[in-house]
């Protein structure tokens, strides 16, 4: 009975902090707790409202379209074999919404949290053709990596958020794990993928 109880919760974890789900938290925690809270509530739901409809809604939706046209269950999508045109759905959003944000003239670390997101996709594509890394864990590093990019930029003592990311981190390793997504190695170098495109995109576009 534990052992049911265990593999739900991760079943359940794995889907609140989906890989589609990324940005929005980055964005969220941006808004709630940086000084970026004092922006216009309006703006800010315009904003997160462009974020859910092009890394959540779009790409959830075509990804779904495109399994039930092949008949596939979930589980057969998750297979490296057939992870490659999710990936190009995924990749194609990020795009438009960088695109988008760019013609709106938002803010640069704003396009460059979506361009760490789009650029740890993109190295997750490619990867998933020798090997299937995680990319649960891929947005766990990136959510990491946000928050030491903003403490550098923003000016405020990392600590306390790093440590709750770790531990969150740990967990959905765990979780992927337990559930025979992936093995160590593909958990680590995920996180490691996300960690580093976010600290690295996100500085350089504010530079």
């Amino acid at each position: 009975m534990s052992q049911k109880y265990l593999m739900m919760f991760a079943k359940a974890y794995s889907a609140i902090f989906s890989p589609f789900y990324a940005p929005f938290w980055a964005f969220m925690w941006l808004f709630l707790f940086s000084y970026l809270k004092m922006w216009p509530l309006g703006y800010k739901a315009f904003i997160i409202g462009i974020v859910v409809m092009f890394t959540i809604i779009i790409p959830r939706f075509t990804i779904d379209l495109f399994r039930r046209i092949n008949k596939w269950t979930h589980w057969q999508l998750s297979h490296r074999e057939h992870r490659h045109m999710p990936y190009f759905i995924t990749i194609a959003s990020y795009i438009a919404c960088v695109v988008l944000f760019m013609q709106l003239n938002t803010a640069l670390f704003m396009r460059g949290m979506i361009l760490a997101t789009l650029a740890t996709s993109l190295v997750c594509a490619l990867l998933n053709v020798w090997w299937k890394v995680s990319t649960h864990m891929a947005s766990m590093g990136g959510l990491f990596g946000t928050v030491i990019a903003f403490s550098y930029l923003f000016y405020f003592n990392p600590l306390i958020p790093m440590c709750c990311m770790l531990m969150l981190s740990g967990v959905m390793g765990t979780s992927r794990m337990l559930l025979r997504q992936h093995s160590l190695a593909q958990v680590i170098v995920g996180f490691l993928i996300g960690a580093v495109a976010s600290m690295v995109f996100i500085m350089v576009a504010w530079v």
